[in-house]
């Protein structure tokens, strides 16, 4: 995705993405849509670093697979134990094409000049930063000012979202923004939001009937239904998770989103279970489903619970080996506030459903998710604005950045 930006370079804002997982697409997608549909004066260009960055792509380089392509191969087998380990590995490869990077990047925009440049991604935000810098030096103009606006809950120091450098944060958790401090950058450069970002069709109302959409897909209308997904690619556990709750016999009914992985689509879909279900591929339209549900089973990445709490979905999800260093703390999130269940194990989750089954236990964590009022989405092109007004001062950004955070969000 490459949205041309027009003719007026200097109102135009880059919105640095890749396809590592599937949210930060997703948040440059959606950070497109609103500003367009809000009329914003600057025009949003998603900009994909593997376009920009290709050619030393160490991955692609050595075994002939993408970076991004083998990433999301190990997310679709399951294969996420030892995953700090790999986070380190992959910096110390970045690091050392870090000056490539900083060239290509320099090379880019000394051609292309945007008016601000939005990283929606890890990793790389140093040699952004940088290769912006040297690009502003070679052209002789002023710095173009970068911000990062972390689609995580929280960081995972060092060099994963949070650099030492001069530039601006936004953060859709408290956590988060006291790690920016602590790096040492001052609260005028940190802005806080209600949350993650969201989809816009998320927000949207649809006029459906949920009992008729339940017997439509073969469910049952009155039956309790969870959602099962984990994220673009699906994962094995899913499988687990059928067999546990068909052995345990539970009162309950499950929509599986499986992504693009076709094989555990076919797989789910000739089991015999004895409860009703139904097996979705790729689908544009998880919030559709999630309106049919009752509660969320998955993984704890910070997109796929934001859309749950979203469309007022109480989750369960576990936390172990396999859990991904980025998104443990995710985990310590809805236990803190109680907006689900975390498991040791899947291979526990009929004593998640079970709780979710529990009127009393569904009632306090519905009315727990029901307090998230989660706008960030919408709230992110304001900042845009504001950081692209010439006459921005240090006092409008605390104003700014108090009128977010005293929005109900997850903390």
């Amino acid at each position: 995705m490459n949205i041309k930006a027009g003719s007026h370079s200097e109102r135009r804002v880059d919105l640095i993405f890749f396809d590592a997982g599937g949210g930060h697409r997703a948040a440059a997608t959606a950070l497109v849509a609103v500003a367009r549909q809000q009329r914003r004066s600057w025009h949003p260009n998603a900009l994909n670093l593997r376009d920009l960055l290709g050619e030393i792509d160490f991955i692609r380089n050595s075994i002939g697979v993408r970076f991004e392509d083998f990433y999301n191969g190990l997310l679709k087998r399951g294969l996420t134990f030892g995953t700090a380990a790999m986070l380190r590995f992959s910096q110390k490869l970045i690091a050392l094409k870090h000056q490539s990077e900083v060239a290509l990047l320099a090379r880019h925009w000394r051609e292309a000049a945007p008016a601000l440049v939005v990283s929606l991604i890890p990793n790389f935000n140093r040699a952004i930063f940088q290769g912006l810098r040297a690009a502003d030096t070679a052209a002789g103009r002023r710095p173009t000012p970068m911000v990062t606006v972390l689609t995580d809950f929280a960081d995972y120091p060092p060099h994963f979202w949070i650099e030492r450098q001069q530039q601006y944060f936004i953060c859709g958790c408290a956590r988060a923004v006291e790690q920016a401090i602590e790096a040492g950058h001052s609260p005028d450069r940190i802005f806080r939001t209600s949350g993650m970002i969201v989809r816009p069709e998320f927000y949207q109302p649809m006029e459906i009937t949920r009992d008729y959409e339940r017997r439509r897909l073969g469910l049952n209308a009155d039956l309790p239904t969870g959602l099962v997904m984990f994220g673009a690619f699906g994962s094995r556990r899913m499988i687990t998770i059928a067999r546990r709750i068909a052995a345990a016999r539970l009162k309950t009914q499950l929509i599986f989103l499986c992504g693009h992985n076709e094989k555990l689509k076919r797989q789910l879909a000739t089991m015999r279970l004895p409860f009703p279900c139904r097996v979705e591929g790729f689908t544009p339209k998880a919030h559709y489903f999630m309106r049919l549900a009752d509660y969320f089973i998955g993984k704890p990445g910070p997109g796929s619970l934001s859309e749950a709490w979203v469309m007022g979905l109480p989750v369960i999800v576990e936390r172990n080996r396999r859990t991904m260093v980025q998104e443990r703390y995710n985990t310590d999130l809805i236990e803190q506030q109680r907006l689900g269940v975390v498991l040791r194990s899947f291979n526990r989750i009929a004593q998640g459903v079970e709780q979710m089954l529990d009127p009393r236990q569904m009632t306090e964590f519905r009315a727990r998710v029901s307090a998230i009022d989660n706008r960030a989405v919408f709230e992110i092109p304001e900042i845009i604005d504001q950081l692209l007004r010439p006459s921005r001062s240090e006092a409008d950004s605390r104003q700014l950045t108090l009128t977010m955070a005293a929005k109900p969000a997850v903390v």
